[in-house]
């Protein structure tokens, strides 16, 4: 063998291995309020897509929206953009995707876009390495469907009174198959129909009469739908049916627009009933408990037809949650006796707004006490922000002195744990305390926020007439969420260590071996990757 030859079989042998091909198809599920302790109280029940998931995938046990307003958008706003709300500019569902500049299209209802998103997410560091790669995002809920793709105009549906739509920033008119889809009128067709146990009644070990579930009223199984049509298709988002019809809808897209047979495309699909359902009957209940269950059949199915379609060797899996949920504090109360409240802060915050009125001489009261308070103040789901201090600095009001005093009045709340304002938390040890570092994983530093408020664990913010388990907090019910990776590339098992929805865009960008376009919060995990051949 000359020299020659002789180092050209070294450089081959010395050449890196060539990157394996890319899956032809990722798909995210994020199943709305999932908590993960669901998977295992009935583990033994599961036989559908959750069972394949979390057996034949890379299970992250220790999985966290690690930020603190756990609510439907900023969740969403994490999963596939590698980034936390503080840089994806999406703290709230009330500072989320609502936008009367993009009205829907062929109904009527709330415009939406992703217009407040920053940043970029996985489909746009896709799309910059495979121009023809294309994305569809399903859900019931339009955060639930425009915040997984951000900006990008791409093919974004939601349910709107018993259709399928989506706003004018992504289209003028629905493709015909989304019309197709929708003249079926399915939604419609659910009137008078009823929401039965999927097992036996004896597979069900809670009990089906509690009086604090769903405001007290059709609180045992079955659940029958409103005759009227209308009403009907309204109705079915708050029952299993609604997810059936979502994942219907998304293999309807995918088959209409042949994702995943030439490239890599990208299908979302987040499954709001969960959320409904969790809100109306709670985390306890036989309905959450049917609920998972029909999920986990309904994805089993969809699963199978996406794999049989483009090949089980050429598609990835995420699935993950938003958020989590924490019990009707009446319950934790009556089942444990700890100390769980509804807190409001209404009447403090209007209160300070009046005496900031008289302060000012501004408002509609003239200072005087009667009629409206001006909002000085605003509060949100654990945030305090001040809507005009240039006008109170200009008056020389010490604003600081204001909420020290807000502060001492706050955390005697009964359920109020902690209030902290967010200059304070580039001190905090965020290692050790959770809930410091959550609030500064949450505030963008030009949200305006001046104090964030964190209930005692097992309490809620309360909403007035509206009885419901909820989220929303920095506690483990709230934040801890699955995180599974399943497919091709990825391997079998449980890993342990901190899992943060962050990380679950830069993971799926070096199995895709493409590269983020902006900075992100998160971090791969390359354990979830199998070993290489």
């Amino acid at each position: 063998m000359n020299l020659a030859v002789s180092l050209a079989v070294l450089a081959r042998l010395l050449a890196p291995a060539p990157a394996p091909p890319r899956p032809k198809l990722v798909v995210v599920i994020t199943v709305d309020q999932l908590r993960p302790d669901y998977l295992t109280r009935w583990k033994s029940q599961l036989t559908g897509g959750l069972a394949q998931l979390a057996n034949e995938g890379a299970v992250f046990t220790d999985g966290y929206q690690d930020h603190a307003v756990t609510e439907t958008a900023p969740g969403h706003s994490t999963i596939l953009s590698g980034m936390w709300p503080a840089h994806t500019g999406i703290i709230s569902n009330v500072q989320g995707v609502l936008d009367s500049l993009a009205p829907l299209v062929g109904t009527t209802g709330p415009g939406a876009s992703p217009r407040r998103f920053r940043g970029t997410t996985l489909f746009d560091w896709l799309k910059a390495s495979d121009p023809s790669a294309r994305a569809l995002s399903v859900s019931r809920k339009d955060r639930g469907a425009i915040l997984p793709l951000g900006q990008s105009k791409q093919q974004v549906f939601w349910y709107q009174s018993g259709l399928f739509t989506t706003s004018r920033y992504y289209a003028d008119t629905l493709p015909s198959w989304v019309q197709a889809f929708n003249s079926r009128r399915l939604p419609f067709k659910a009137a008078n129909t009823t929401w039965t146990l999927l097992l036996p009644d004896s597979a069900y070990k809670e009990t089906d009469n509690e009086v604090w579930e769903n405001g007290g009223t059709n609180v045992v199984f079955p659940h029958r739908l409103p005759a009227d049509s209308v009403l009907a298709a309204a109705a079915v988002a708050g029952v299993p049916a609604m997810d059936s019809l979502t994942l219907l809808f998304a293999l309807e897209g995918f088959e209409a627009l042949r994702l995943g047979r030439k490239g890599t495309d990208l299908l979302a699909v987040s499954l709001s009933t969960t959320d409904a359902i969790g809100h109306a009957f709670g985390p306890d209940s036989r309905e959450i408990h049917d609920q998972v269950l029909r999920v986990d059949r309904y994805l089993g199915w969809f699963l199978k037809r996406l794999t049989d379609r483009v090949g089980r060797d050429n598609v990835v899996v995420v699935l993950t949650s938003d958020h989590g949920v924490t019990s009707y504090p009446e319950r934790t109360r009556a089942k444990t006796g700890g100390a769980a409240y509804r807190v409001a802060l209404d009447t403090l915050i209007t209160a300070v707004n009046r005496d900031l009125d008289r302060v000012a001489g501004a408002g509609e009261s003239g200072g005087s006490g009667a009629g409206p308070a001006r909002a000085w103040l605003e509060f949100d789901t654990g945030m305090l922000f001040l809507r005009d201090n240039g006008r109170l600095a200009a008056l020389g009001v010490n604003t600081d002195s204001i909420f020290d005093a807000l502060t001492a009045r706050i955390v005697r709340v009964q359920g109020v744990a902690r209030v902290i304002k967010p200059a304070d938390l580039s001190r905090a040890d965020t290692v050790s305390d959770p809930v410091a570092r959550r609030w500064m994983h949450q505030l963008p530093p030009d949200a305006g926020v001046v104090l964030t408020v964190t209930l005692q664990r097992g309490s809620v913010w309360d909403i007035p007439n509206l009885p419901i388990a909820m989220h929303g907090q920095p506690s483990e019910d709230d934040a801890h969420v699955p995180i599974i990776f399943w497919g091709r590339g990825v391997r079998r098992g449980s890993i342990a260590g901190r899992m943060n929805t962050v990380d679950i865009a830069p993971t799926l960008a070096v199995l895709l071996g493409v590269t983020p376009l902006s900075l992100v919060d998160g971090h791969a995990r390359t354990d979830a990757f199998a070993p290489r051949q």
